[in-house]
């Protein structure tokens, strides 16, 4: 992404020290999502990376990767699929539990969301330790689809969240703090 585009993300892009706990720096989106200029960059942008590529689905995981990745899906005429934490999906699901930068969490997909034929990309809005990614990525991978991508809106490097993922699987970010 080009130098001014980045910068006028990271300019909308509002820090909340200590949330969600003491010591935390929240790189807080929703000041870009309000914003009808940085929606349409973040889209133009993400499109860039996945077209002609053959996705057929993208995975918004809960809640803020449902904004992102909804916006993914309908550029690319590709399907969404939520993951969302546990309870939250009506039909079978599987199910896999993580650890974060602060606590334990679980997260679901529906069984009969992703098949062989697909081709994913996993979106969230920020890379942090890669938890959370990690676990919808094994959940993803154990339906055994043709390739899985992985994006994120917002990486913060400094906490080495791509150690989480496998060097063959392609990761990448809009923004990297």
């Amino acid at each position: 992404m080009e130098l001014e585009k980045e910068n006028q993300l990271k300019s909308v892009i509002r820090d909340i020290p200590d949330f969600p706990v003491k010591g935390i720096l929240f790189r807080d989106l929703t000041t870009a999502f309000k914003d009808a200029a940085t929606m349409r960059i973040m889209a133009d942008e993400l499109k860039k990376l996945y077209e002609g590529r053959g996705v057929t689905k993208v995975v918004g995981i809960e809640s803020r990767g449902f904004i992102g990745g909804s916006i993914l899906a309908q550029e690319l005429g590709a399907g969404f699929v939520p993951v969302r934490k546990p309870g939250k999906l009506p039909a079978d699901t599987i199910k896999k539990s993580y650890t974060k930068e602060y606590g334990v969490d679980t997260i679901e997909i529906h069984s009969d969301a992703i098949d062989e034929n697909d081709v994913v990309v996993l979106h969230d809005d920020l890379l942090a330790t890669g938890g959370t990614m990690e676990a919808a990525y094994e959940l993803v991978k154990s339906m055994n689809p043709k390739k899985i991508y992985i994006n994120f809106l917002v990486e913060l490097s400094d906490l080495n969240g791509r150690k989480a993922f496998p060097t063959e699987v392609e990761v990448t970010s809009l923004i990297t703090y």
